[in-house]
């Protein structure tokens, strides 16, 4: 009981209460602070405590992954190229026409820097640490979209909000099904590029 309560409180504080403290005006190296910290802690959980091992397993089907990948890819391309080209058509691939260099140095880095570090966090930790407390896959998976979206609400915009919620969903599903960080990283990595490709970078941090 003691372990369920401590979960549910260390739940609530990590992607509750900080996540949302973060939309609010402190000193950024305060903001900082807290998130090594908090990334130190969760790493020391993973490793010490649910015993995780950084390897990639052997039985991942690639395959399968690929297909899924780019069939949704594809749909994601589709509607939000008609979104930016309806509302902002100059950003439309604008950083990949006119910055190429800035377009390849920014995908690297989000994609090493950036989404495994999110990924260790809100599906291998979220999941190892917290699916015990749901009697309801469903509901853990929503509740991994809801706190997905809640760390990016220090952007202060709805549209993230909505973006990241519907990410988060399928971030969640391809982890509970392949149960592999490799796996849902590429796939973070690939969706999250694409969305700086085609315009849409400046709402979600990217330079431009």
């Amino acid at each position: 009981m003691l372990s369920r309560n401590y979960k549910g409180i260390e739940l609530g504080i990590i992607f509750f209460i900080l996540p949302i403290s973060f939309a609010f005006p402190f000193s950024i190296w305060i903001k900082l602070s807290i998130g090594f910290i908090g990334f130190i802690y969760i790493l020391y959980m993973l490793l010490k405590v649910e015993h995780n091992t950084f390897k990639i397993a052997p039985n991942l089907n690639w395959k399968v992954f690929w297909k899924e990948t780019i069939i949704k890819l594809l749909i994601i391309s589709v509607l939000t190229s008609l979104f930016v080209w309806l509302t902002n058509k100059d950003a439309l691939f604008n950083v990949l026409i006119n910055k190429p260099k800035l377009w390849v140095f920014i995908v690297f880095i989000y994609s090493v820097f950036s989404v495994y570090p999110q990924e260790l966090i809100y599906r291998t930790f979220f999941f190892q640490r917290y699916e015990s407390l749901f009697k309801s896959k469903n509901q853990l998976l929503f509740l991994n979209a809801i706190v997905f979206s809640l760390g990016h609400i220090f952007f202060r915009n709805t549209l993230v909000l909505v973006l990241t919620f519907l990410g988060g969903l399928l971030f969640a599903f391809t982890y509970n099904k392949t149960k592999s960080t490799l796996l849902v990283s590429i796939e973070h990595a690939i969706y999250g590029s694409w969305l700086f490709t085609v315009g849409m970078g400046a709402m979600l941090g990217f330079p431009s």
